[in-house]
């Protein structure tokens, strides 16, 4: 009969309900199935758990054979590990010029006041005698106090009766380095510490690394002519300053990566020469420019104070010598600044 429709045979399950809900709505008729909650079931057999417990299994080794894949650069693009900066090695290297070593002191304290490290320093005639006081203990206001408190007669010693090869014998200047010094031997200093001096018998350049240091500080000051030559081990040594006056080369063999040179013979005019020991003094130092040209070749920076009309032994311009030494670092400072950010 028409409007009516065949009745539903399907076989439905207990758990389930079938609800035929007869709507005339644009002539469909709208079935709803609803499901009851299901049944409870038994406990799982022997081989379900097999089942799951190997389910589990393979679920593991799946987990732990995962990696993580690393990102992939884009093409063209090579992706670099930036090292840990190297902080260089920096080398002071103090050259000869007796009395205008006091500007070697103000270089200095401009130095440690600008936090300039200072890793090791080379140091020539009166270079290595400021040098050794403040390798010894690296404070710039006990080098300036003892640098104050020297004297020409802490220094010189002459002797008519011992002049032979010299008439100063240079006990007073190691007595002196012995009293102010705060290590007793070259290799005992906190700051790692290179006198020059010069074998008088082979002409050759001596890196004084063992030993005494008052003994080294003497050799390495020991103007020939004027002291008398020094027995340092089983060599006759003289002054630095005849083979190495500047020695940058010293500093480069000894692994520093940037050499600040302090160089005083930049103007050796002298108008007062009266005697023979101004003579020889003279001369020495007209060889030390000389010899110190090749060197500087091996700074990075030159600090070059000027320092005009100081005689050889003139101790009287300790203050004004300093403050030259200070301007002279003041203006190299920015110089040295760049190198070291260069090098990083």
């Amino acid at each position: 009969m028409l409007g009516r429709e065949p009745p539903i045979n399907t076989k439905l399950p207990s758990s389930t309900h079938l609800c035929c809900l007869r709507r005339r709505e644009s002539s469909r008729t709208t079935c709803t199935l609803r499901l009851s909650p299901p049944c409870r079931l038994g406990a799982p057999s022997n081989a379900t758990w097999h089942k799951i417990i190997l389910l589990l299994i393979l679920l593991a080794v799946f987990l732990c054979s995962c990696q993580t894949i690393p990102a992939v650069s884009p093409p063209g693009k090579v992706e670099t590990i930036k090292e840990p900066k190297k902080e260089p090695k920096i080398a002071l290297v103090l050259g000869g010029g007796s009395s205008k070593g006091f500007a070697h002191v103000g270089v200095i304290r401009v130095l440690e006041q600008e936090k300039i490290p200072i890793h090791m320093i080379v140091g020539t005639s009166v270079g290595s005698l400021i040098g050794a006081i403040y390798a010894s203990n690296p404070d710039s206001f006990q080098l300036e106090w003892a640098a104050f408190k020297i004297d020409r007669g802490d220094i010189l010693d002459f002797s008519i009766v011992n002049s032979k090869l010299g008439p100063v014998q240079g006990v007073r200047m190691e007595s002196f380095v012995e009293q102010t010094a705060k290590t007793k031997k070259v290799e005992d200093t906190k700051i790692p510490f290179y006198p020059i001096a010069t074998d008088l018998n082979t002409g050759e350049t001596v890196t004084l690394e063992k030993g005494s240091l008052a003994r080294a500080v003497h050799a390495s000051a020991a103007i020939p002519g004027i002291f008398v030559p020094v027995q340092f081990g089983n060599r006759t040594l003289v002054d630095g300053g005849v083979s190495d006056n500047v020695a940058c080369d010293v500093a480069r063999a000894k692994g520093a990566d940037i050499v600040i040179a302090v160089n005083l013979q930049r103007d050796i005019r002298e108008t007062e020469i009266d005697s023979v020991i101004d003579v020889i003094a003279q001369s020495i130092t007209i060889l030390m420019r000389e010899s110190s040209k090749s060197k500087l070749q091996y700074a990075d920076i030159v600090i070059e104070p000027e320092i005009k009309d100081v005689s050889v032994f003139d101790f009287s311009h300790k203050k004004p010598l300093v403050e030259e030494g200070i301007k002279a670092a003041r203006k190299a400072i920015p110089k040295i600044r760049e190198t070291i950010a260069r090098f990083q």
